[in-house]
């Protein structure tokens, strides 16, 4: 078995990318903060991980697994060691210190990138035909970090799964609450792919011992030839997550789906409409069924509007991202700018404050 060398920048959301590819027989390393790279070489990464036909979570320690886990300082990486790189932190970010350099260094090495963003960094819009991305850079905290990335080498993976770290746990703690699929589309060169079939194909096999048999557990990593398919998850953000954010303070994605769901529909719609424009097949999209049944467990605000309400400065902008893409084609939603103004509105009294 061959095995692949990931970068996975984030050791939060990455621990569970990680984990698969883990499982899997591959090594990884993550990128972080001294203190969790310290506390994670020394004790690995736990994810719990909720698993049909079981009661509770199955926990499942990376030391136990067949792949080499490590985790470093963005200062000490050599991003040519590596045959992959995944983008897991958020958007905001990639232009902290150290992590820009980094990025840097990935885009100058020319080492195929993965993202795992909900704001797909603006390198993968310019493979949708007929977008003016330069439109849309107000979307990003700052764009300029994307410059060097050649757009052959940046694929998107839809972060479907959701998770959190526990507050109350230590920071190598992961705990899944949705545990559905990556979907990645291909990249533009067929090697490339080759790398991201390879993980998947060895992420579906993997098996894992709970001690009492061995199980399949979920969370795969799904490869699309669609450049689109990624994009599915953009109705998701708008008619939940972004609508988390009230006047009042930020409310459960389930309430944000399920208090009028009419609304919710008509503005996943919406998105999914745009989403056809650009080009994706209608079948590249999820029904709003399968979401808001989905949302029906999300009873935690988003970590866009807990970071909003927590005082951030700067937030992944999805809502802007589509509003401004909406723009380009002629569409307007009154829902969504209404949410970009609530969202602008919040970010301003966290900016003055800070």
């Amino acid at each position: 078995m061959h095995a692949h060398r990931i970068l996975i920048f984030g050791a939060s959301y990455g621990s569970l990318l990680a984990t698969k590819l883990l499982l899997g027989g591959h090594a990884v390393k993550l990128v972080c903060l001294p203190e969790e790279a310290e506390l994670i070489n020394r004790e690995g990464t736990r994810v719990r991980l909720p698993v049909k036909g079981r009661d509770g979570h199955v926990e499942i320690d990376s030391r136990t697994l067949p792949g080499k886990l490590s985790a470093d300082t963005p200062d000490n990486i050599d991003p040519a060691d590596f045959d992959l790189v995944a983008l897991a932190m958020q958007e905001p970010q990639y232009g902290g210190a150290g992590v820009r350099q980094l990025l840097g260094r990935v885009a100058a090495a020319r080492v195929p990138c993965m993202s795992i963003m909900n704001m797909p960094p603006l390198t993968y819009l310019k493979r949708i035909p007929g977008l003016d991305t330069d439109k849309l850079k107000h979307a990003f905290t700052d764009p300029s970090v994307w410059d060097g990335f050649d757009p052959a080498l940046m694929t998107l993976c839809s972060p479907d799964p959701q998770a959190f770290r526990p507050p109350e746990e230590a920071l190598n703690v992961l705990q899944v609450t949705l545990p559905t699929n990556f979907k990645a589309a291909r990249f533009d060169d067929d090697a490339n792919t080759a790398i991201l079939r390879k993980l998947q194909d060895d992420i579906e096999a993997a098996r894992f011992d709970t001690g009492d048999g061995e199980v399949e557990l979920p969370v795969k990593l799904k490869v699309h030839e669609s450049i689109f398919v990624p994009l599915a998850k953009w109705a998701m953000l708008i008619s939940g997550n972004y609508r988390c954010v009230t006047p009042e303070g930020p409310r459960a994605i389930k309430e944000a789906v399920h208090t009028d769901p009419e609304q919710s529909r008509a503005v996943y719609d919406w998105v999914c409409e745009l989403c056809v424009k650009l080009g994706a097949a209608p079948d590249d999209m999820v029904p709003f069924e399968k979401y808001a049944n989905a949302a029906q467990g999300l009873v935690r605000p988003s970590s866009a509007a807990r970071a909003l309400y927590a005082g951030a400065p700067n937030i992944e902008r999805v809502d802007r991202l589509v509003q401004g893409i909406g723009a380009q084609l002629g569409m307007s939603n009154p829902v969504i700018d209404e949410t970009v103004a609530l969202v602008d509105a919040r970010l301003k009294v966290n900016r003055e404050a800070a």
